[in-house]
């Protein structure tokens, strides 16, 4: 065989594979980037719509207000608070300082957070007041607060609203979400679905 010949078919040989090559690229690219994006959105939409939008929920009046998946702060007394948040619910950043329970400024941060606690809650002994209240998450974006760190916010909440200790004790327990599975994480209550409520009850 002429060495000629041998380089000729070695070159078609590599035209086809490239070929090949390019087909299955494009085939990929078609079914990876286009039809599975479109048909995992489209079922999502389908069967999950409520998810798939973030989770967002509405006022009475239709106003998106927030996603419960993410906290938000709440600067009027009269409401339930949740969590701290050193990034200030900024979904896009995520996460916490991290700070040694010794750093200066983790714990002017969370006297300064009991000051507060105490100044708005007088009727409530500091030794109730439960430690979630003043850290972080590990996001620092948790929607939910334990039902005992809703339930000590109950008399404050009814000096301002003029709502019964025992109503809001009521709203509370409505709102208290069980642990996952049954067994899986902690009773939860949702800040802003609670708030939702609270602010429904006040005809606001």
């Amino acid at each position: 065989m002429s060495t000629i010949t041998q380089e000729g078919r070695e070159g078609r040989s590599g035209g086809a594979v490239f070929w090949i090559a390019l087909r299955i690229s494009l085939l990929f690219i078609i079914l990876c980037g286009i039809v599975y994006p479109l048909v995992s959105t489209g079922l999502a939409q389908l069967l999950f719509p409520h998810q798939a939008n973030g989770s967002l929920l509405k006022d009475k009046a239709g106003k998106v207000v927030g996603s419960e998946l993410i906290g938000q702060s709440f600067t009027d007394p009269s409401y339930f608070q949740g969590r701290v948040s050193s990034i200030d619910y900024k979904a896009e950043a995520s996460g916490s300082n991290n700070y040694a329970p010794s750093n200066p400024d983790m714990l002017a941060r969370t006297q300064a957070s009991i000051t507060q606690w105490q100044k708005d809650n007088p009727d409530v002994p500091i030794n109730q007041l439960p430690i979630a209240l003043v850290t972080n998450s590990g996001s620092g974006l948790d929607p939910h607060i334990t039902p005992q760190s809703a339930l000590v916010q109950v008399p404050r909440i009814s000096k301002l609203t003029g709502v019964s200790v025992a109503e809001l004790k009521s709203l509370v327990g409505k709102y208290t979400e069980n642990r996952d599975l049954g067994v899986f994480g902690d009773k939860r209550v949702n800040v802003l679905k609670l708030n939702l409520a609270l602010k429904e009850k006040l005809g606001k």
